[in-house]
Parts: C-alpha cells; structure tokens; sequence
C-alpha cells in the first residue's frame, strides 16, 4: 500500500521514538503496537481518507483479552502482508467484535465472518453504513462479554466508550482525540452542557490508560484531565 505524504511523515516521526512493543512498518501503512498485558492495537490508513479533514489518515483498532473472550473494539482490517498483525489475531482468535458508534462499522462484518466472532453495537446506524451482521445492542450501562462495560460520553451520537477494568483503560471512538499528539476533546454543540459533564464523570473510574482512535492512540490518566480543561477539538 503507497503512503501519501501526511502517512509517510508519521511514520518517519513514529521511527524516531517508538515505544516498547511498537512496530511501525516502512512498506505498508500500518503499526502494531502493545499497549499493557491483555490490550494492543493496531493503525492503518483508513481508505476513505481525504486531505483537510480534521483528522489524519491512520486510524486505531483495539484488542483486548478480558474474562476469558478476546473483544475487537471499531477494527479496520490491515492489509493483507501485515502478517505481524494477522498472526497475533490468529493466535488468539476474537470471540466478539464491538462497533462503538454508527459510523465505525469500518470491517466488522469481515472479522465476524473470519473467526465467528459475536458482535454488539448501536442500535441505529447511518442508512448508508450498516452492518450486514446482526449486531446485539449496547448503551450506556451494557456488560458484554469478558466484564467490558459500555459507558456514557455526552455526545448524544449514539456512541458507547468501553470501560476495560482488567486493563484499567478507557477506549473512545470519537469524543476524544489526539491531533498532533495532544489529547483533546472532540467539539459537539453541546460540548459545556453535556459532553464535558459526562467525560468529567468518568474520572470516577479508576484508569489509568486512555486509548483513541484518531491521532496519537495510547494517552494516560493525566492526559485525559488536561484535555477536559483545553478548548474542544478543532478550537
């Protein structure tokens, strides 16, 4: 898969100080990355893409391994020569596939299909993006499989957070994200009435670990009540 210019500079800079257990590949778009014991992601360009949206081209996909199941969280397949990737989900089969708001269905069909895996998400979707599997309905308060348990963001877009008590570790679709590394609040109309009042409530949790699918993936405790205090994304 070519890089295009912005893709090619992430990576160059993601060269230059990766993380331990990242793996970051020259010829593909794509990065594989251990987050703690039990959690790991992977990034690759999201295919639809285009310069001058408010967020880059390579997009998070979350594994976590929890009370006996193994949860992929909004997965965007990588491709097919990111064997690093593929053998580690092949190792440990998914057993459910969570879609955490309508217009993440990204390829859950295709890993549901792959591993047989259950899958859960909104109940409504946009007309133009549904999934053709039956996805089992989540909201706010939800447990699913392996003791993941949906949470509440504000945002009123039918989105679910998950909350990952065995890794201690908050995992977005989009009320947070992470331009230029920085972790912030993506922008609502709605963003000192509602959303800032729901995130705020999640410091009742006890993370420590917060993990985004746009920008820079993996942010700490204190990094998500910086963003809380900071102008909402984009200002």
């Amino acid at each position: 898969m070519a890089l295009d210019a912005v893709a090619a500079e992430l990576l160059r800079a993601a060269r230059r100080r990766l993380p331990l257990g990242c793996f970051v590949s020259v010829a593909v778009s794509w990065e594989l990355r251990d987050v703690v014991p039990g959690l790991w992601l992977w990034r690759v360009e999201y295919p639809d893409w285009r310069p001058g949206t408010d967020w880059g081209p390579l997009v998070a996909s979350t594994c976590v391994a929890s009370g006996g199941e193994v949860a992929l969280l909004d997965p965007l397949a990588p491709p097919e020569d990111a064997r690093e990737i593929w053998e580690q989900l092949d190792a440990h089969p998914p057993t459910i596939v969570v879609v955490l708001k309508p217009d993440h269905v990204r390829d859950a069909d295709l890993f549901v299909r792959r591993y047989g895996a259950r899958a859960f998400g909104p109940y409504l979707f946009w007309r133009t993006n549904v999934p053709e599997t039956d996805l089992e309905p989540i909201e706010p308060g939800s447990e699913l499989p392996g003791g993941l348990v949906a949470r509440y963001d504000g945002r009123h877009r039918n989105e679910t957070p998950l909350w990952l008590p065995e890794q201690r570790t908050l995992v977005f679709a989009d009320a947070l994200t992470a331009p230029e590394g920085v972790l912030r609040v993506w922008a609502t109309p709605w963003h000192e009435e509602r959303a800032l009042p729901a995130l705020t409530a999640l410091l009742e949790l006890p993370f420590e670990h917060v993990v985004v699918s746009h920008g820079e993936p993996v942010h700490d405790r204190a990094a998500y009540e910086r963003a809380l205090e900071l102008p909402p994304w984009p200002d």
